[in-house]
């Protein structure tokens, strides 16, 4: 069987959880979450950046930042996971859901606009596979209508808008570290902040809402309650983990182009034939690798697709449902038809994608697909 996905692990993960064991800190913000903290924001810029436990952590915080409330409006993608809508529904905002493009499954910026009202607060774009959306729209769209912008970058590690890491345009940015991601911790997550009105409520925030953060640093002699908040921080442990992969950053990366393109070279010829759709890329995007996905023609082929790679022992999958159709929300949505994201549902099919995945798999689940369409 060709999973499809399998943790990658560097050689150092045991080691450093070894000696953050060893440290007597294993508790949150300890000598690896720094080092992690201090990877970020010297490689890419920014502000801060904060551990969380997980991505959807890391969105629950913005949205406290933010102080959404109820009746707040967040335009965010129907095309994406629970997570990046879930943490603003929990604090009472109502989803107003754009369709994707027709390029890819990133949210169409032309139509993002014509949904904002008096009620707007936030705008949540979602690099999907790593790909930028178009960012100066958005964020020129922002200072029009004095919005916010949080970048759900889950799966847009190490990928740039232009010359701009992903993350780093946005207000607040959140990114994963699930194991599905291309740099992992088993489960984790990263609040960026990039708007410095933020920091000091967030190191707040993510202790429980208490200043312990500046206790420890000696700001102040001694700490107390002062606002809401929950226990976003991680263990040392999962930074010691995370560390070992952030190391080896370069090297995952490069391997996972390969890959990339791999898929992508086997796979051209059938999409110049127009019997499917591979990724595209706008100018302005960078590729992280993060996944390989088609899109077929019907829902019916990709269901036949998945059977037939199943049958050979390839594990094919395909990734979300409209979110505007779900049980939860169906009937909170405006009725508008986002068909280019209903789309994406029926069609888009992720292929097998982790850093070993030798030449001979790529190959031969390229000749499985080919076959196929014959």
């Amino acid at each position: 069987m060709i999973s499809f996905n399998k943790p990658y692990l560097t050689g150092k993960e045991m080691h450093y959880m070894y000696q953050a064991v060893s440290s007597c800190k294993i508790s949150g913000d300890g000598i690896y979450t720094k080092k992690c903290h201090q990877f970020f924001e010297e490689k890419y810029g920014f502000k801060k950046v904060l551990l969380t436990t997980s991505c959807t952590d890391a969105l629950e915080m913005a949205a406290i930042l933010l102080d959404i409330k109820e009746g707040d409006e967040v335009i965010a993608p129907s095309y994406t996971f629970v997570s990046t809508v879930n943490a603003f529904v929990l604090r009472g905002a109502k989803i107003v859901f754009a369709d994707s493009s027709k390029d890819n499954p990133n949210m169409d910026v032309e139509a993002i606009e014509a949904l904002i009202t008096d009620k707007t607060k936030v705008i949540l774009p979602v690099h999907y596979a790593g790909i930028a959306c178009d960012m100066d729209k958005i964020m020129q769209l922002a200072t029009k209508y004095n919005l916010f912008v949080i970048e759900d970058a889950a799966q847009a590690i190490d990928s740039y808008y232009r010359d701009k890491p992903l993350g780093s345009i946005g207000h607040m940015s959140a990114f994963s570290f699930h194991e599905t991601k291309n740099i992992i911790s088993g489960e984790g997550g990263m609040l960026v902040i990039n708007d410095e009105r933020f920091i000091k409520r967030a190191e707040i925030i993510r202790e429980k809402g208490t200043n312990r953060s500046s206790f420890f640093r000696g700001e102040v002699d001694k700490y107390g309650w002062v606002d809401i908040g929950s226990s976003f921080l991680p263990s040392d442990i999962i930074a010691a983990f995370l560390f070992a992969q952030l190391e080896n950053l370069d090297d995952i990366q490069n391997k996972r182009k390969q890959i990339w393109n791999q898929y992508y070279n086997g796979l051209k010829a059938l999409q110049d034939l127009h019997k499917l759709k591979l990724p595209h890329l706008p100018n302005y995007a960078s590729n992280n690798a993060h996944m390989f996905f088609i899109q077929c023609n019907s829902l019916k082929e990709r269901t036949d697709l998945i059977e037939y790679l199943k049958k050979d022992n390839v594990y094919a999958v395909f990734h979300y449902l409209s979110l505007h159709k779900s049980p939860y929300y169906n009937t909170k949505h405006d009725g508008r038809y986002l068909i280019e994201s209903d789309n994406y549902s029926d069609t888009l099919l992720r292929l097998p994608f982790y850093y070993e995945l030798s030449d001979d798999d790529i190959q031969r689940i390229n000749n499985l697909i080919i076959t196929f369409y014959k």
